[in-house]
């Protein structure tokens, strides 16, 4: 018998957990994880919707992409579904996302405050 993983949580490093876990708390509005407190090396912040958390491991090394440059290429990035790019945009700034490519018409690029390149994408 095969048994299929199922996915349990995406996982970014970066040099201050619990300050990223905040940045994407308040971008998703998702919960930080009871628990955590900062200064750990793990911090989780919970799925409301039941499916893959996201989750934030301690680097101290890590290195920021440079994307689009492929200095420092990005390893992975996040697709997240808005249903106005407009408004997605101004909420992602608000709450510290840096702008790397907005002229796309169905999706628009950020970085995170780790510098994790991340999309915001129009939803269907």
């Amino acid at each position: 018998m095969t048994v299929s993983p199922t996915l349990h949580c995406v996982v970014l490093d970066c040099r201050d957990p619990y300050e990223l876990a905040r940045f994407y708390a308040r971008l998703l509005g998702w919960a930080i994880e009871d628990r955590a407190t900062p200064g750990d090396d793990w911090v989780v912040l919970v799925n409301p919707d039941g499916g893959a958390d996201l989750a934030f491991q301690l680097d101290p090394e890590h290195q920021p992409s440079t994307w689009p440059s492929r200095e420092r290429a990005q390893m992975l990035h996040l697709d997240l579904e808005v249903a106005d790019l407009d408004e997605g945009h101004r909420h992602a700034v608000e709450v510290g996302a840096r702008p790397l490519d907005t002229a796309p018409e169905t999706f628009r690029v950020y970085a995170d405050p780790a510098g994790h390149p991340f999309c915001l994408v129009r939803g269907t």
